[in-house]
């Protein structure tokens, strides 16, 4: 398991400054902002998830890729909406209960079973969140149109992927391209994403759609309003750090080639049993 004390040290320091500002009463989107914007200026990381050993979760608050800055954004609002500050005095409980979150939304019905079980294409990453209760896509709502593009980059790529060595992952993988190249789905072409953009809200989770042959999204970031504008905060490509960005989304999605429309996710405002309340291995 990768986790350092550094990045626990950050986790405690971003938490208790949201409990002091407040932040576990705003609404659900504008809370995942307020940790996203705390960000801003953290080094963008390539394949922060792929570590030696066997498949566990990964917390890392020092780099960030696309995706994990999303996860960790939506993480970080579910734990302070649904624990109290003294939780941050055993050590081990809110580890368990933010290393759960991060479970939680990375990987197929919160449980881990090997590499095959990440959520690795982030159309499998909607679908699975959905089905959890966490998200629900708005993109049809908001003028998408039905997209049919078949998805199998990874098993075409073997090589990129040092667990796709075991057949066996291959096959799982292959699996799951299959049900989601079945699936319907729907994108916001980018020239309509200005159409659609008076539809999403602060923190709904941006998914820019890619025109490479076999793969269902490029990019990942939040949608953050600044005046009449809608912008992403994201952690770009590599060399860069996690900013807002210098366009407005509709115009930056135009201007780079590789992606095509976007898809739009709702994170649903987090209830329940606070997370911490279990200690890690007594949860399945």
């Amino acid at each position: 398991m990768c986790i350092r004390d550094r990045d626990w040290e950050v986790f405690r320091t971003t938490v208790s400054k949201a409990w002091n500002e407040g932040v576990e009463t705003l609404p659900m989107g504008e809370a995942i902002v307020w940790f996203g914007l705390e960000f801003v200026g953290s080094p963008y990381g390539p394949g922060t998830l792929e570590v030696a050993g066997e498949e566990d979760v990964v917390v890392n608050f020092e780099e960030f890729d696309c995706v994990t800055l999303v996860e960790n954004a939506v993480s970080l609002a579910r734990f302070v909406k649904v624990n109290q500050p003294e939780i941050l005095e055993s050590e081990g409980r809110y580890q368990g209960a933010y290393k759960r979150m991060l479970r939680e939304l990375r990987y197929r019905g919160g449980r881990i079973d090997g590499y095959p079980s990440r959520l690795h294409y982030f159309s499998d990453w909607i679908r699975d969140n959905e089905g959890k209760g966490l998200m629900v896509e708005v993109t049809q709502e908001l003028g998408g149109e039905e997209d049919q593009a078949t998805i199998d980059f990874m098993t075409t790529h073997v090589e990129s992927y040092r667990q796709l060595a075991n057949r066996a992952n291959v096959a799982a993988i292959q699996q799951t391209e299959s049900e989601l190249s079945s699936l319907v789905r729907y994108k916001i072409p980018e020239d309509k994403v200005q159409e659609g953009a008076s539809g999403i809200q602060n923190g709904d989770v941006i998914a820019a759609t890619s025109t490479v042959d076999g793969l269902d999204v490029a990019h990942t970031g939040l949608a953050y309003w600044q005046g009449s504008e809608l912008y992403l905060l994201h952690a770009p490509l590599v060399g860069e750090v996690v900013e807002v960005s210098a366009q407005p989304l509709a115009e930056r999605i135009l201007r780079i080639g590789g992606q095509d429309g976007i898809r739009v996710v709702r994170p649903v405002e987090a209830a329940g049993v606070p997370g911490g309340d279990l200690p890690e291995t007594l949860i399945p």
